[in-house]
């Protein structure tokens, strides 16, 4: 860990080496066990390797193995003083922690060092979200440019879909048409016609059904007529399962999901930027609005601790086995929608 140690003699402590003097191998190990076996997201991968570059600044020449609890509590400590946000210093510690509960078994370590050690305690606060006048408005524009253009109709089906059944990005951008599977290729996640519902691979390798309305059914019927008409002749197995693609044929990316939305979003009139993560905030405030059904949420939302969930709300939900049918403004699922 020479090179760390120089690169903190010449910036603050805590100032992640450049990318050319790399991680130890452990950390690189472990960021690649997670981009193979866990399948993260690269902008996951991202900030975990910029974590991970931290602790090799600020522990200088002290290799990951010789690292106790006092050295996280200390590195922690002097990233605080330098001004790091309480959320900023909850996800590189996060990262740590993974990183070491990993890695400490492998290397006969005693414990954990990062294990109980806490971060400053977040404010959370109600993510942002749409009115459903505003939710509904910006679909209906939607609806109403859709016509017969191939990317128009994909775009009104992937808004819909991220507004009913409250999904990621990641999640979005990955499903497939149906389940495929071939010698080259098998679907992670996957939309189901029939069941009008989809099957999503979530994070950290976890997967959930959620059920999707009959607003996004009717939308998604007729992206599909128009699909295979911009799927690309040499389209890779992965694209050709693919159920949103882009201008080229591919699977679409998301920064066009991103681009697109902000187009919709300014010419219905909305008056703030709109990213997809709104339109899965807004899923969940409109959901728990009619509801209150907590536990419901949570697994539509695939949050592995309910307390992520009550972001959302600040009433003291019971338990009530209210329908997604009866609680989602643009539910109205039924068996005999339209399906393409």
């Amino acid at each position: 860990m020479g090179a760390a140690s120089a690169t903190s003699a010449a910036a603050p402590a805590g100032t992640p080496p450049t990318a050319s003097q790399g991680l130890p191998d452990s950390m690189a190990r472990w960021l690649s066990h997670l981009e193979t076996a866990r399948r993260y997201s690269p902008h996951t991968l991202a900030g975990y390797r910029h974590d991970l570059a931290r602790l090799v600044s600020l522990a200088g020449d002290t290799p990951p193995e010789a690292l106790r609890h006092a050295h996280i509590r200390q590195y922690l400590a002097r990233l605080h003083a330098q001004g790091l946000s309480p959320r900023s210093l909850a996800r590189t510690l996060a990262a740590w922690r993974g990183y070491f509960a990993w890695w400490a078994p492998q290397a006969g370590l005693p414990e954990n060092p990062a294990a109980g050690v806490r971060a400053p305690k977040l404010a959370r606060g109600l993510p942002k979200a749409l009115s459903v006048e505003q939710a509904q408005g910006v679909l209906d524009h939607a609806s109403r440019g859709a016509g017969h253009d191939a990317i128009a109709r994909r775009d009104h089906a992937m808004f819909e879909l991220l507004y009913s059944s409250g999904l990621r990005l990641s999640e979005l951008i990955g499903l497939d048409t149906a389940y495929v599977r071939t010698g080259e290729y098998e679907s992670r996640s996957w939309l189901n016609l029939a069941e009008q519902e989809v099957l999503v691979w979530g994070k950290g390798g976890k997967r959930r059904t959620v059920p999707v309305g009959g607003a996004a059914m009717t939308a998604l019927s007729h992206w599909l007529r128009e699909r295979p008409a911009l799927l690309a002749p040499d389209a890779t197995p992965d694209d050709a399962a693919a159920l949103f693609l882009g201008a080229r044929g591919k699977r679409v990316t998301p920064r066009v999901v991103q681009l697109q939305l902000e187009k919709l979003a300014i010419a219905a009139g909305l008056p703030t930027r709109l990213h997809p993560h709104v339109m899965r905030h807004s899923f969940a405030s409109h959901v728990l609005q009619s509801a209150q059904d907590l536990r419901a949420v949570q697994e539509m939302l695939g949050h592995a601790n309910i307390s992520t969930t009550q972001v959302y709300t600040r009433l003291d939900f019971q338990h009530l086995a209210r329908a997604y049918d009866q609680a989602h403004p643009r539910a109205g699922r039924k068996k005999d929608t339209p399906r393409g």
